[in-house]
């Protein structure tokens, strides 16, 4: 089962590497840092992101301000970020998997490897409904689904968690849909609370306080396992109802790009390896909202995120959105 225990290695991993890196000068930042979140307030990113932030302010002594720049499924900010001044004051938080993949789609011109990546949680998505519709398990969607193709699904966009989620589940059983586009998760979360759309595909910590309140339904994770969410119980995984589904985790965190002070990313991570890896509230904040808590920089960090970039990149050149193919920018067919 998915629990905020289940990565622990990735955080040692990522613990030993930092440590490494401490031989660096200290950064002691003497003006506020920019913390670019590129989705609506609510959401994913924006929840994990303002955690994360405060308690890096106690580290570096310095306040974190975090600017919400939604846009274009996450790649406004992102830009803002990659061609803001490399001094180390500007950073984008969100999702690595969408990340990696706006070169793709020709919104930012660079790959998962030009940046540095601080991961703090892991996501799953989850497929939740209106309580009002009469689906009561994941087969009934689908089956409902493979007769009607204006069911109203809303996501935060292309490339965003919900989005790919959906992409992939249509792959998987040819079911057809009605994409309803909202400027984040929350958004999307709430539209299926209000009626607007009927179903979100969106990560549990967007749907989680829903889910206890009885407001949204969920019916499976977007996964081979089972999700505990606090206060609510268990989630079955997409797995029992479409045999051999597979997903990888969505990870997120903050990313600063290459080309900045050397002493600034060893101060992260050095952050991360002493205060991050072992962090009491996100692990809170990760157990209430139905996240893994999952710490991890610099080489274990690449490597954990990439099979979600490299699914998410192909899942999006296979439905025709892509501007070049994933393997002509370092992203070889999975």
């Amino acid at each position: 089962m998915l629990n905020r225990r289940s990565l622990t290695q990735a955080a040692l991993a990522a613990a030993a590497l930092a440590l490494a890196g401490t031989a660096q000068a200290q950064w002691k930042p003497n003006k506020p840092i920019n913390l670019i979140v590129p989705w609506a307030a609510g959401g994913s990113t924006d929840q994990v992101t303002r955690v994360t932030a405060a308690e890096l302010e106690k580290v570096l002594g310095q306040k974190i301000v975090v600017v919400n720049q939604p846009g274009a499924s996450g790649s406004i900010g992102s830009k803002n970020a990659w061609e803001a001044p490399r001094d180390g004051y500007t950073w984008v938080a969100g999702a690595a998997q969408d990340l990696g993949v706006y070169q793709t789609l020709g919104m930012v011109n660079a790959g998962i490897r030009d940046w540095h990546l601080f991961l703090n949680v892991a996501n799953i998505a989850v497929v939740g409904v209106n309580p009002g519709t009469p689906w009561q398990n994941m087969q009934q969607l689908l089956d409902a689904m493979k007769t009607r193709s204006d069911i109203k699904v809303a996501t935060a966009g292309v490339t965003s968690s919900g989005h790919n989620a959906m992409e992939a589940i249509a792959r998987a059983t040819g079911v057809k849909y009605r994409h309803v586009i909202y400027d984040g998760g929350n958004p999307a979360v709430v539209a299926t609370v209000s009626g607007e759309t009927e179903v979100v595909p969106q990560l549990a910590v967007e749907q989680a306080e829903m889910i206890r309140g009885k407001r949204i339904r969920p019916l499976a994770t977007v996964s081979d396992r089972p999700l505990e969410i606090e206060g609510y119980g268990v989630i079955e995984p997409l797995s029992k109802t479409i045999p051999g589904f597979k997903a990888p985790p969505n990870y997120f965190g903050i990313f600063v790009p290459k080309g900045v002070p050397a002493e600034v990313i060893a101060t992260l991570e050095k952050a991360w390896a002493e205060h991050i890896v072992n962090n009491a509230a996100l692990k809170r904040y990760a157990a209430n909202r139905g996240a893994l808590f999952a710490p991890a920089a610099g080489e274990a960090a690449q490597a954990a995120v990439f099979p979600a970039v490299q699914a998410n990149a192909w899942l999006l050149h296979a439905g025709g959105k892509t501007k070049v193919a994933p393997d002509t920018v370092g992203i070889p067919k999975p």
